[in-house]
């Protein structure tokens, strides 16, 4: 069914299972830098088997950006009563498949769950004109982080909150995604933010060694190479391929001390401020890029209120490991996912 000029696409499939073949692409895998080590055992973690979840509609929508952008996304949706929204904002580099098995779990709980990809990545990325179903190159494609925040995840949260006028509005922040709901012009509409691994991530904030191989990666790896393509290649370990002035502006965050805030060309800075919902940012004690300091700085832009910053260890998941990606495996359904459930769905 098309709306509006073919500007929202929906194809809803009911009683439509979420994949239990892990993707084409490693999803958290690839997005750990590829440097981080780890990636072959990363492999299929998204892969869900869980009979329950023939209780949630799967919708693949396209919405448009605040510039008209199409999006792709997915909408999941219970069978009953909807009692609450939440969307879901990816890692850079990382395609919304690899929050499928915690989106449909909210969605069993009664959420109505938005995910969706930025422009330039996994279903927003244009299709080439030649070949079969083939991304466009990105070569010359005009997008930056900033761009991400002020016309994507802006749009996002409009959607939802349109869509669902009569529901709290709650915000799961993976990494990037929870960066970018300070910089939200109308992030006065969420009710509840959720921040998983979400960091100013300054390079030196990072546990050591692993800041030394990011700080040499993305300076004599990944700067040259993009400069050289004209966009940054997933096959250089950071996940999927990303637009050029995207990579460029991220490498500029990960080199201040100040990450983001210091970032001359982001008028968004000032959103910061004028979020008042409730807060709570997760920091996975194993993750060697969201550490606690750089949490803890993230957090301290949120001037108005006071976030709360949550400590999780393996042992408290009765695991031997989570880092950075490794919240959203669905092992961890009756530990972090309902708890953090839990807390999205809380009225006070």
């Amino acid at each position: 069914m098309a709306h509006s000029g073919g500007r929202v696409i929906h194809r809803l499939i009911p009683n439509r299972q979420l994949d239990l073949q892990p993707p084409r692409q490693t999803l958290a895998a690839k997005a750990e830098f590829a440097f981080g080590g780890g990636i072959a055992k990363a492999r299929g973690v998204i892969a869900v088997a869980e009979p329950a979840l023939d209780d949630v509609f799967i919708d693949d929508i396209n919405f448009p950006a605040v510039d008209g952008y199409l999006l792709g996304a997915s909408l999941f949706l219970p069978r009953g009563a909807k009692r609450h929204a939440v969307l879901i904002n990816s890692a850079t580099a990382v395609p919304r498949k690899i929050y499928r098995g915690f989106a449909g779990y909210l969605a069993r709980r009664g959420c109505a769950v938005l995910t969706y990809d930025y422009r330039g990545t996994g279903d927003s990325r244009q299709k080439s004109l030649v070949g079969y179903n083939q991304p466009k190159s990105l070569v010359g494609f005009k997008a930056s982080m900033a761009d991400w925040a002020a016309l994507d995840v802006t749009a996002a949260v409009a959607w939802m909150r349109e869509r669902y006028k009569t529901l709290p509005l709650s915000y799961v922040g993976h990494s990037f995604g929870g960066q970018a709901l300070g910089l939200l012009p109308n992030n006065k509409e969420v009710s509840r933010g959720l921040l998983i691994a979400a960091q100013a991530g300054y390079w030196k904030l990072m546990a050591a060694p692993e800041r030394y191989r990011v700080y040499a990666m993305l300076n004599f790896i990944g700067l040259p190479v993009t400069r050289m393509l004209g966009y940054a290649p997933g096959w250089m370990g950071i996940g999927e391929d990303l637009p050029r002035g995207v990579f460029e502006q991220w490498v500029g965050w990960v080199m201040s001390e100040r990450y983001l805030f210091t970032d001359p060309k982001l008028p968004g800075l000032t959103n910061f401020a004028n979020y008042k919902g409730a807060m709570r940012a997760l920091c996975l004690s194993d993750d060697p890029w969201a550490t606690r300091p750089a949490v803890g700085l993230l957090c301290s832009g949120f001037t108005s209120i006071e976030p709360e910053i949550l400590s999780v260890t393996p042992a408290d998941a009765g695991v031997s490991k989570i880092g950075h990606f490794g919240f959203f495996r669905p092992e961890h359904r009756d530990s972090l996912w309902r708890g953090a459930a839990e807390w999205l769905e809380a009225t006070d």
